[in-house]
């Protein structure tokens, strides 16, 4: 599921959070209304000295903090509407199921309040899990201060926020995904790859000319140099090569 999502993802993303005028987030000042950050930590020193920091960042960001979630349903009526939640969590917490149950459900409560997750993990699969479960965003701790506040204003205004380094990290698999998926990448190269298989289709050297934008003369170059890689004499066997290459991903060449 998770390789999944990545390729729906991809990659990259971000989120926020706000008080008052929610971290360069402006709302209309003629509303008078209030924006608050909730923020739940389990954890008493966590919480303190989040807060602390959040609000040396952000002076005017109203910070709820709480215990838990349900701490906060029991006084929001009386506080101004949430822009955002920030569910804090440590790392080993995130493969527990009960947590993705836990989040899953929580986002589809919220519906507009976008739900963000701070946690000590890096790794690429539990970013993965837990925006499929409906969250907005995904900060490890990793990061600073200034961009965790930077992603949750992204998600106030309806982005998803993943760290670079889980974009970067996506990016590697699918390169890695598609060389493995060719048979021939490590074989040829690209423009040789692609003479290969107008080859294989039995083209005539002008129409793969014309086709790939090349004189005539290159593929000549090119044709040269496949054949010398697959050990081959002339163009039949070059394509029965390059057949049996993509029938048994290279076990032929053997």
């Amino acid at each position: 599921m998770v390789d999944a999502r990545i390729e729906d993802v991809r990659n990259g993303d971000l989120s926020e959070i706000g008080q008052t005028s929610t971290i360069g987030l402006t709302r209309p000042a003629e509303r008078g209304d209030k924006c608050s950050l909730v923020f739940v930590d389990k954890r008493a020193l966590n919480r303190e000295c989040f807060v602390r920091v959040l609000r040396d960042y952000g002076p005017d960001l109203e910070i709820l903090a709480f215990d838990t979630l349900d701490d906060w349903k029991k006084v929001r009526d009386s506080h101004g509407p949430a822009g955002a939640v920030l569910v804090s969590v440590g790392g080993s917490q995130l493969g527990d199921a009960g947590f993705l149950d836990w989040l899953r459900k929580t986002t589809e409560e919220m519906r507009d309040i976008p739900v963000v997750v701070l946690s000590d993990s890096d790794d690429l699969s539990n970013m993965v899990e837990v925006i499929d479960c409906g969250a907005r965003g995904y900060i490890p701790t990793s990061l600073g201060m200034a961009v965790c506040l930077e992603s949750i204003r992204l998600a106030m205004v309806g982005g998803t926020f993943l760290p670079a380094s889980a974009v970067m990290s996506m990016r590697d698999r699918f390169r890695t995904r598609s060389e493995e998926d060719n048979p021939m990448a490590g074989l040829f190269t690209q423009r040789q790859a692609e003479v290969a298989q107008a080859l294989r289709r039995g083209k005539a050297n002008k129409i793969i000319a014309y086709e790939l934008n090349l004189r005539e003369s290159t593929v000549k170059v090119h044709i040269r140099n496949i054949m010398k890689k697959l050990n081959a004499t002339n163009r039949t066997e070059v394509a029965f090569k390059i057949n049996q290459l993509m029938e048994k991903g290279g076990s032929a060449l053997q």
